[in-house]
């Protein structure tokens, strides 16, 4: 009895341990690859680059003074529309004390000569009455008169325009108003009441008082590679994606192409220009962030695959396509234009070829 037990015993680890030896040297067998294939489709392939840029306005103006002061009083706001001539702002001329004393003396002077000119000509009218001088020597005094007159309203015209930018004959002031001097909408404001203000002159561009645009009529203003610039040309088709208007494209005509690059980060850019064809149903802010697809070259309807099915021998392209059940050999491939994702296939497959797909196995093979 205790044999027959010991042999049980014995026979049962011998099982076990037969069986561990033989589960491990499956579990160590390699398990046959079974590879996908997909066969060429019929696409359209397009290549295209970017140009990273921004949406402004073609027309933007900068409105400065004639006078240099101090703002007294704004009229305008950012976002409101003007029209050529509409009011700005209003300047308070300060004036220079050195300017001011030369004009008032001016006044002076003429108001002497005038009282001069007047008693000498009150006294040969008296004698002209009388007969006493020719009227031609009358003449002379009368002139004098009317002379000195003159040069008192002259002197007093420049002392208030020295003082308030204004004159008796104008009627109205004249550059202490600040005007729009196109139609648009003014897009900022940088001044505030009380701001000091410069004028614009020779030696100095001025203090911007509002900046007015014409946003009826907006540009793409971007930047290309010098890879790719060779390739574009003037009223090529633009497709714009505006960061802040996600949900709709706009088109856009290459106008420009600078003749002139610049460096960035190492690379040379040059900077295009791009008429926008604006929708009534989108209103686009000036400086806009924007992308712009620029088309390089297209094919339509031809066969391509997958630039990932591509294998390489050199400089030659080649795919495994499957003439058994996974059985495969090489066919060398004349391919065109690539997208960066399809590419075209010129000569060397058919329709119906059963490409392999490298390093992709079914899902079911993996699990056994």
């Amino acid at each position: 009895m205790k044999t027959a037990f010991k042999v049980f015993i014995g026979a049962v680890v011998l099982s076990i341990f037969i069986g561990t030896i033989v589960y491990l040297y499956k579990k160590s067998q390699a398990k046959p690859v079974v590879f996908e294939t997909q066969v060429p489709i019929v696409t359209n392939i397009v290549k295209k680059t970017v140009a990273t840029g921004s949406v402004l306005p073609r027309r933007e103006i900068e409105i400065k003074p004639q006078v240099s002061g101090i703002i007294e009083a704004i009229y305008v706001e950012a976002g409101k529309k003007v029209t050529k001539g509409d009011l700005i702002a209003k300047v308070k001329i300060i004036p220079n004390m050195i300017e001011l004393n030369e004009a008032e003396s001016r006044v002076n002077r003429a108001n002497i000569s005038l009282d001069d000119a007047r008693q000498a000509y009150d006294r040969r009218k008296l004698l002209f009455d009388q007969k006493v001088i020719p009227a031609a020597e009358f003449q002379i005094y009368e002139l004098a008169l009317k002379t000195a007159k003159e040069s008192v309203e002259t002197a007093e015209d420049n002392l208030q325009l020295i003082r308030e930018g204004i004159t008796k004959k104008a009627g109205q002031v004249t550059n202490t108003l600040i005007r729009s001097t196109i139609e648009g909408m003014v897009l900022t404001v940088p001044v505030e009441v009380g701001n000091s203000v410069i004028e614009s002159n020779n030696f100095n561009a001025g203090t911007t008082i509002a900046t007015v645009a014409d946003m009826g009529e907006m540009i793409f203003k971007g930047k290309v590679d010098e890879s790719e610039v060779g390739k574009l040309h003037e009223g090529m088709e633009l497709i714009l994606s505006v960061g802040a208007i996600d949900t709709e494209k706009f088109k856009a005509s290459l106008e420009h192409i600078s003749p002139k690059g610049v460096e960035e980060n190492g690379a040379i850019q040059f900077e295009i220009k791009a008429a926008v064809k604006l929708k009534s149903t989108s209103f686009i802010r000036a400086g806009y962030s924007a992308n712009a697809d620029i088309v390089l070259e297209h094919r339509d309807s031809v066969m391509a695959i997958p630039e990932s099915l591509l294998q390489f021998k050199g400089d030659t392209a080649y795919v495994e396509i499957e003439t058994g059940p996974q059985t495969f050999v090489k066919r060398f491939l004349k391919t065109g234009l690539s997208d960066g994702i399809n590419i075209e296939v010129l000569s060397g497959l058919t329709k119906k070829d059963k490409i392999k797909i490298v390093n992709i196995v079914k899902e079911e093979d993996k699990k056994k």
